[in-house]
C-alpha cells in the first residue's frame, strides 16, 4: 500500500501537510507539524499557492511513521472527558456539591456520587440500586424510602440521615462508613458488611419492619 504526502505552500501560510493512502476507501488525514520534524529530505521549487505531491517510502523510518500516526490519538476533544452521572442520569453528580438539591422519587439506578458533598439532600422514594456514594457526605440527608440495594456507601459519611424505611440489601458499607445519629427505622440491612461496632451501635437503635421486604430492622442487623 503506498502512502502519498500532499503538501500545500502558499505565500501567507504554513505549510500543510496530508497523509493518505491508494486505498479510494480510506480518509485522508491533515496534520500540521512543520516538515522538519518528520525528518523529510524534500527538494522543491515552487512558487506560491503551488501544490507538491511525493510519495513516502523507506526514507521514513517506521517510529517517525507510528508517532505521526498516534498524534491523532493524543490530543482529545475536551468535550469528551468523563463528566460523572450515570447511565440513567445525565446530570453531573461525581465529585459535586451537591447539599440540599432534591432527587426525590427519581430513578437513579447506578449513579455515581462518589466524594460528593451531598448534605440535607432529599433522596426519599428514589431508586439508587447500585448508585456509588463512595466517600460521599450524605450528613443530614433524606434517604427515607429509598431502593438502595447493593448501593456502595465505603468510606461515606451517613450521619444523622434519615434511612427509615430504605431498602439496603445488599449494599457496602466498608471502611469507616459512619450512621451515627442516624434513623433507621424500618431499614433494612440484610447482606450488609457492617464492623462490628457499627452493627452493635446500630443495634442500639434499630427498630420497625420494612414496608417492602417485610424484614424486621434488628434481624437484619442480627441484633440479639
Amino acid at each position: 500500500m503506498a502512502l502519498v504526502l500532499n503538501v500545500s505552500l502558499c505565500s501567507t501560510c504554513k505549510p500543510h501537510l496530508s497523509l493518505s493512502t491508494s486505498n479510494p476507501n480510506k480518509a485522508s488525514s491533515t496534520f500540521p507539524f512543520p516538515l522538519p520534524l518528520l525528518g523529510l529530505n524534500i527538494k522543491k521549487s515552487l512558487q506560491p499557492s503551488q501544490k507538491l505531491t511525493f510519495s513516502l517510502g523507506e526514507s521514513v523510518s517506521g517510529a517517525t511513521l507510528v508517532a505521526l500516526l498516534s498524534a491523532s490519538f493524543i490530543f482529545v476533544d475536551p468535550a469528551l472527558a468523563f463528566k460523572g452521572g450515570g447511565p440513567y442520569g445525565q446530570e453531573v453528580t461525581r465529585g459535586q456539591d451537591l447539599t440540599g438539591k432534591d432527587f426525590s422519587g427519581k430513578t437513579l439506578i447506578k449513579q455515581d456520587f462518589k466524594t460528593s458533598i451531598l448534605r440535607q439532600a432529599n433522596f426519599k422514594g428514589a431508586k439508587l440500586i447500585g448508585a456509588s456514594f463512595f466517600d460521599a457526605d450524605l450528613t443530614g440527608a433524606d434517604l427515607s424510602d429509598a431502593d438502595l440495594r447493593n448501593a456502595d456507601f465505603s468510606l461515606a459519611n451517613v450521619t444523622k440521615a434519615n434511612l427509615s424505611n430504605a431498602n439496603l440489601e445488599g449494599a457496602l458499607a466498608t471502611g469507616n462508613t459512619s450512621f451515627k445519629g442516624s434513623n433507621i427505622t424500618g431499614a433494612d440491612f440484610t447482606d450488609v458488611p457492617l464492623r462490628e461496632d457499627q452493627r452493635e451501635y446500630l443495634c442500639k437503635v434499630a427498630d420497625g419492619v420494612n414496608p417492602t421486604t417485610g424484614n424486621a430492622t434488628r434481624d437484619t442487623l442480627f441484633c440479639n
